[in-house]
């Protein structure tokens, strides 16, 4: 990947990082990043709910509930890494 610098018209290349290296967090940036643009999910999608935790007999709560264009309810669960960790559904 490269980053464009315009007034050089010169292309640098983008070192890789990772999201603990630039000190984001899954809960303060990436959920509000996708809350307030969820087309970056690829898909068109109406965020109806941050940290919905409307169930009964249990304590989880899901990051992100949407609806998708055909008024399907889908659960977007944030991770910033690969661990997969508390991921219930």
């Amino acid at each position: 990947m490269y980053i464009l610098d315009k007034e050089t018209n010169q292309l640098i290349t983008a070192e890789p990082t990772t999201f603990k290296e630039q000190e984001l967090k899954e809960r303060q940036h990436l959920q509000e990043w996708i809350a307030k643009n969820p087309e970056v999910l690829e898909e068109e999608l109406l965020v109806i709910q941050k940290e919905f935790d409307g169930f009964s007999g249990t304590h989880e709560r899901l990051d992100l509930l949407a609806l998708d264009k055909e008024g399907k309810l889908v659960i977007i669960e944030n991770k910033l890494d690969d661990s997969g960790r508390d991921v219930t559904w």
